[in-house]
């Protein structure tokens, strides 16, 4: 059965490539009762899924609510050439073993936010792989180079100097030719796309295909409210993060960027949100109460209510009345690594994987970020006599009582 919600379904997008085009599509999909085929390419060189995957996610989602065909395209084989996108140089290729092995995580990871039962999952290496060089040929010559250039990044490095080389060319080909491929009636992707999918639509027009329409979405602001989510960046929440994490990462978004998060990774109604943002503003609601209910809601689309309950009231237990968390994670003091009866404190963060390295210990230290007992370290020379059992505190959310 297909049954539009056309405010749903352009809720959080940044742009739909041409509107009027999209409304006739799905009228004649709900008259017809013939579903739309959705798709989406995913290249798998960052298999950890965080909420700024899944913006996009989550409207293949709200695809799939109205009983539309959802395609998650694992770009196996564009992935062994490299997204250019948003590049200043020429992006490493990754192998078919790494890309394989990366595909298989990301599968396991995206279920949680789509429905298996109504997910198709391809592999562009399905058609990809067994094309001639002749049919490579024929790609090319659906499309021109001045087209190309006009893609700022592109353009940018053809105008420095920068190399640009003929199989960064073929990716957009490639990724276009895949919605040849499948026919796809809309691609979704980040904004950072835009000129991927505006290819699919070209070829698919070269072709003699019903050019698809084009739906983007914007790119996640990271929990630091300025450079787009990224692990790299250690700014995101992750999708696997435990409830605790998860929750306490979503009240650390700033006000600013709070109804961001509503809009493009919550169901919350949009009449609902624009109430709490204006009662934000006029000040008859606090700014803390809607952040609550704001990570409350990430928390129980990964988990449940329930769940998300307990995190609550387990940040609450440590930050606002300052109690220590119901578990906390012991930490036995390698005998090997003691030295006449003492320990130095940035081995011990190394040691316990509360910190990555000994440099980004001191830093922690040094930032008045890390306490004992719940008082602050001093010195970055700190030493902890032995025998011994204390709290160590990292930040404001990760614990561990270290005995020696």
């Amino acid at each position: 059965m297909i049954k539009n919600d056309f405010e749903l379904l352009v809720r959080g997008a940044e742009e739909i490539i041409p509107l009027d085009e999209f409304k006739k599509k799905l009228e004649k999909s709900e008259k017809e009762q013939k579903p739309l085929i959705i798709k989406t390419g995913f290249d798998p060189t960052a298999p950890d899924i965080h909420l700024g995957h899944a913006v996009l996610l989550r409207k293949m989602r709200h695809f799939q609510q109205m009983g539309h065909t959802v395609v998650f395209l694992v770009g196996d084989f564009t992935g062994m050439i490299g997204d250019p996108s948003g590049r200043s140089s020429t992006r490493k290729s990754l192998t078919r073993e790494e890309v394989l092995e990366n595909a298989e995580t990301y599968k396991r990871q995206v279920f949680k936010i789509l429905d298996r039962e109504k997910t198709k999952v391809v592999f562009n290496s399905e058609w990809c792989a067994g094309m001639t060089f002749t049919d490579v040929l024929g790609l090319t010559a659906k499309y021109n180079v001045a087209r190309m250039l006009e893609r700022d990044d592109f353009a940018n490095r053809y105008r420095g100097g920068v190399p640009i080389t003929i199989l960064e060319f073929m990716y957009p080909l490639v990724q276009g030719y895949d919605s040849v491929a499948l026919r796809a009636d809309v691609e979704l992707g980040g904004t950072d796309q835009k000129f991927n999918l505006l290819v699919g639509r070209d070829l698919q027009r070269e072709y003699g295909q019903e050019p698809q329409v084009i739906l983007t979405v914007p790119l996640l602001v990271g929990t630091d409210g300025v450079q787009k989510m990224s692990k790299s960046l250690g700014n995101y929440i992750g999708i696997n993060e435990s409830p605790k994490d998860m929750f306490g990462k979503a009240m650390s978004i700033s006000d600013d960027i709070m109804f961001i998060y509503y809009r493009l990774v919550t169901d919350v109604p949009m009449d609902e949100v624009g109430k709490m943002e204006r009662a934000v503003k006029d000040g008859s609601m606090h700014p803390r109460d809607a952040k609550v209910r704001l990570a409350k809601e990430i928390c129980a689309e990964y988990y449940d209510r329930d769940t998300a309950d307990r995190a609550e009231a387990e940040f609450n237990k440590i930050f606002v009345k300052k109690d220590l968390p119901d578990e906390i994670e012991d930490f036995a003091i390698p005998a090997a690594e003691v030295k006449d009866g003492k320990i130095w404190l940035v081995k011990v963060l190394v040691l316990a994987k509360l910190a990555g390295s000994s440099g980004e210990a001191r830093r922690l230290i040094k930032g008045g970020g890390v306490y004992i007992d719940g008082t602050k370290v001093p010195s970055e020379e700190h030493e902890l006599v032995l025998p011994c059992e204390c709290i160590v505190k990292v930040g404001k959310r990760r614990f561990v009582r270290v005995k020696g």
